[in-house]
């Protein structure tokens, strides 16, 4: 009789436990060994923050499986505080160790699944190794220990997922919250005028944020800043960003990519052909470059782990599909979403793209409840492909992030998302559906009917002596106003062309649709205009971004 396939899996959470069950279901001979370093496994670990605040009220809740259920419903050999030390790939083999009585044993092989994860980056200062960090169990029961004895001040270190997830949920608590970034801004996936709009609600909630702020000095109760200052700290939480846990595979003389993962091929196979890894420690390919980066995404790592099992299983596989990087957080009920890239990485990499800003309803302007929200769509000028999207507000973001990333993977031009057929009634969209009508800012733009500038740009314009029409209403006007700008309300434009002949004229109105609806009617008058992309408000998110970054 053939002997059935062993596979060991080091790591069971996300990648490595998707990979296990699928597995299973596929073959029912195999003999599966999951091999997982702390004490628990399949846990939730990106609900692990909102278990602090009581959000998720029952610890029990965040534990998906256990070695146990695992065992009777998959018969997998689950080993929790079982650490894989080295791996002898002549052997095929795994020196394993019991992390309660030391022990070590071998354990073979005929496929190994890597799915390590990430560590946490911690500071390294004297007195820092009070920081906590919150990765998986372990970290939150040392954290509700800690929060057990009543502190009234807090100072997390990082403005990323993290960093954000753990202060809002420290705010709920009570506690009063001191946030270092090393940036000049949050979450490095939005653009500054984009992620302005989380500042806004964080400082409104109360967080203390310091940008361009690292920690320098730690004792018990205080931290010293870079800045010099001392602030109380009764707790610290570290969310500085995370590393590919590569020791094992470096150790086992595995490729190490460029980005600092493990490098794997089109199937997740190593530089070995008998051992795969997916999930936080291994390399992805970029969907817009097509170059090796990091990810760290719970989504990629199980579907990764999915054609994992395929290929041991010689299943039909499915290559890994490249990383969009689609991604979202939520402070006190304000989303911020986003997909590809950035306005700021592109224009580093002096790549040619046309911006389009929005700022739509969520669903029917008339039906009570509606939301403001803000949308950004990245665009390569050359092809039309949508190169990345940003959204910020409440309700309905995810949904149009979700669109967006859907249409990138599927190779939908920007100019085609108005053509999408979206759900559509007054209580969850509009006619014209926010991701719609960025695919029409677009095509006009496009096609030529209007040329925009962008909230950076328009410092530059007015020092080369265009003037700054402001089409919104009087009342508008007086409520807030660009200095030194003209205000001719949109409805008495044509009443008052005279004024405006020979002059160069950016126009705005409040957030971009008057004003397109001006500089088609300038243009054809023939005055020379350009519409301000996304009006006064993102110009206005824009400045306040660049007094945060002072």
């Amino acid at each position: 009789m053939v002997r059935p396939k062993k596979i060991v899996v080091i790591g069971g959470v996300a990648g490595g436990m998707s990979a296990a069950t699928r597995l299973r279901r596929l073959d029912e001979q195999a003999d599966i060994v999951v091999l997982e370093r702390s004490g628990y496994v399949s846990f939730a670990n990106c609900g692990l923050p909102y278990h602090l605040s009581g959000t998720i009220e029952q610890r029990s809740s965040l534990m998906l499986q256990t070695p146990a259920s695992l065992a009777a419903r998959f018969a997998l050999d689950v080993r929790v505080k079982s650490e894989a030390v080295e791996i002898n790939r002549d052997a095929k083999t795994v020196i394993v160790r019991n992390l309660e009585t030391k022990n070590e044993y071998v354990e073979s092989y005929d496929f190994l699944i890597l799915s390590p994860g990430a560590a946490p980056v911690m500071p390294g200062q004297p007195g820092a190794e009070r920081a906590m960090s919150m990765r998986d169990i372990e970290d939150l029961d040392r954290a509700m220990a800690w929060l057990e004895s009543k502190p009234t001040t807090a100072l997390v270190l990082g403005g990323g997922f993290i960093g954000i997830e753990v202060a809002e949920n420290l705010v709920k608590r009570g506690i009063q919250v001191t946030l270092l970034q090393r940036g000049n801004q949050l979450m490095k996936n939005l653009d500054p005028e984009m992620a302005v709009m989380l500042t806004t609600r964080m400082r409104a909630a109360g967080v203390d944020l310091r940008f361009n702020t690292t920690a320098r000095e730690f004792t018990k109760k205080t931290v010293t800043l870079s800045t010099g200052e001392e602030i109380s700290a009764d707790v610290i939480f570290s969310a500085m960003g995370v590393r590919p846990e590569i020791g094992l595979a470096q150790l086992a003389g595995l490729r190490i990519g460029e980005n600092g993962g493990i490098w794997v091929d089109a199937e997740q196979r190593t530089s070995d052909p008998s051992i795969f890894a997916v999930g936080d420690a291994a390399e992805k390919t970029d969907s817009i470059s097509g170059e090796p980066r990091l990810a760290t995404l719970a989504g990629l790592a199980n579907r990764h782990g999915h054609s994992v099992a395929n290929a041991i299983a010689q299943a039909p596989v499915v290559p890994a599909t490249p990383a969009l990087g689609t991604s979202i957080v939520t402070f006190e009920g304000l989303a911020a979403a986003s997909v590809g890239w950035t306005e700021t990485a592109l224009r580093a990499e002096s790549r040619n793209i046309r911006i389009v800003h929005a700022h739509p309803a969520n669903h029917a302007a008339y039906y009570p409840g509606a939301e403001t929200m803000r949308l950004k769509l990245i665009v390569d000028a050359d092809t039309d492909k949508i190169l990345g999207a940003q959204g910020v507000g409440g309700s309905g973001v995810d949904k149009r992030i979700d669109v967006i990333a859907t249409a990138m993977f599927a190779g939908i031009t920007a100019s085609n998302l108005a053509q999408l057929e979206l759900a559509y009634d007054p209580q969850h969209g509009s006619a014209k559906d926010p991701v719609n009508m960025l695919g029409y800012i677009n095509r006009n733009i496009a096609e030529g009917f209007t040329r925009t500038i962008e909230w950076h740009q328009l410092e530059l314009f007015r020092n080369e002596g265009w003037e700054i029409l402001d089409v919104r209403t009087v009342g508008e006007h007086r409520f807030g106003a660009m200095p030194e700008s003209i205000n001719i309300p949109l409805d008495t434009l044509r009443e008052n062309l005279e004024h405006l002949r020979g002059k160069k004229v950016v126009v705005h109105c409040q957030v971009g649709q008057r004003g397109h609806t001006a500089t088609r009617i300038l243009t054809q008058e023939g005055v020379e205009a350009v519409n301000l992309d996304g009006g006064y408000l993102t110009w206005k998110a824009g400045m306040a971004s660049k007094g945060d970054q002072k």
